[in-house]
């Protein structure tokens, strides 16, 4: 099997100092790495083709498959990730094998029956390219459907390439360290919930730890960025999934998650989803919002409901526990549990339940995060393809 190797053309440097939650920089000049044609084209000479792709892949206004084919790169296949190869399906939706309309090319679903590219899916291809926008956090599943795409080429011997792309929370690392025994999709290794990685150096750190299956290696090469490090801010072109609309969505998804594990709504079924929360019970009625079911949120909760809550549509979007806090202490006598299993599986422990329960502080809590994050930053400091924010 090749060993793993990283294609590097040096990047545009910037000396802009930054604060860690609070990104000054802005991209210039910046190069995914499926624009940077030139340094990757040899490893797709004479070669079949899968790609792993959504509404995401692009390259300027066009899509990533598109572009490939009119550079007559052979692509025999597409496989689809959550929320499918458009984007459009909701959250946990189990989405079917289907061929694309306008090609005509298969799509295999990674979200349905199989989660991971089965042996007769992959033995018609020599590689594969995995090119999707991630957005920084440990349960967003964009980084677990890699996870499974890298061990089947391990398993079968096949080339993966990993086109990288800009995190929009890439310029910090904090959140709880998942713990082994809560393993899932939305969770599958033992780091932050912010990792401050792109989805290339994420591939990388997966590989090198020997995270895959049976400690297996992935031949893998990632296709660096140019004009990106740690310190850039990036707004995204296309909304990631259905629920992530906008860059504060994007920035406040961090914080917000762990209300899906409650009974509080983050604004599914509206049009500001991840920027309002609310429940019928919260005392203070200055604002409200009404979920409803639609298009990529169907059957959300609290649906048909009015709900009051707050308003974070212009909030400051560093990380915090504030909100999360503050309804625990509004809603936690409601009748119900306030935490469901499903919290537990976003926080990747017990312990921030705990502690929540306890009383703690939003300051307590982050402290006694800190031995644990530095352990996770030296060890990211290992894969990183850019200049950090530290």
């Amino acid at each position: 099997m090749k060993s793993f190797s990283i294609l590097i053309l040096t990047a545009l440097v910037f000396n802009l100092a930054c604060a860690q939650t609070d990104p000054q920089k802005t991209e210039t000049q910046l190069k995914m790495g499926t624009e940077r044609f030139e340094a990757y084209s040899s490893l797709l000479q004479n070669k079949t083709v899968g790609v792993i792709i959504n509404q995401t892949s692009r390259v300027g206004s066009e899509s990533t498959l598109d572009f490939l084919l009119k550079k007559d790169i052979q692509v025999k296949k597409i496989f689809a990730p959550e929320h499918g190869f458009r984007g459009t399906a909701d959250r946990g939706v189990v989405i079917d094998d289907t061929k694309d309309e306008v090609t005509g090319l298969p799509i295999v679903s990674l979200y349905g029956k199989n989660k991971k590219p089965s042996k007769e899916a992959l033995e018609d291809l020599d590689v594969v390219i995995f090119d999707i926008q991630d957005v920084g956090a440990r349960f967003y599943t964009y980084i677990s459907t890699m996870h499974y795409v890298m061990e089947a080429c391990a398993e079968n011997e096949k080339q993966l390439i990993v086109m990288d792309r800009p995190n929009p929370n890439g310029h910090y690392v904090t959140g709880p360290i998942m713990k082994d025994e809560h393993k899932s999709f939305i969770g599958m290794h033992n780091v932050p919930v912010v990792h401050g990685m792109t989805i290339g150096e994420y591939a990388l750190m997966i590989n090198g730890e020997g995270w895959l299956a049976d400690g297996r290696k992935c031949s893998l090469d990632v296709v660096k960025m140019e004009g990106w490090d740690h310190n850039s801010s990036y707004s995204l072109p296309v909304p990631p999934s259905p629920n992530l609309p906008n860059d504060q969505a994007i920035a406040l998804y961090p914080s917000l998650c762990f209300f899906e594990g409650t009974p509080v709504s983050v604004g599914r079924g509206t049009t500001n989803q991840f920027q309002i929360i609310g429940h019928p019970q919260y005392a203070d009625t200055t604002f409200s919002f009404r979920p409803v079911s639609s298009y990529g949120a169907r059957y959300p909760v609290l649906q048909d409901t009015l709900c009051y809550g707050l308003d974070l549509r212009k909030a400051d979007t560093a990380f915090t526990l504030k909100y999360l806090l503050h309804f625990h202490q509004e809603l936690y006598d409601i009748g119900k549990p306030f935490f469901t299993d499903f919290f537990t599986l976003l926080a990747g422990t017990e312990e921030l339940r705990a502690q929540i329960e306890a009383g703690l502080s939003e300051q307590e809590i982050m402290e006694s995060w800190k031995p644990g994050l530095e352990a996770f930053k030296q060890l990211r400091s290992k894969y990183l393809l850019y200049e950090d924010f530290e």
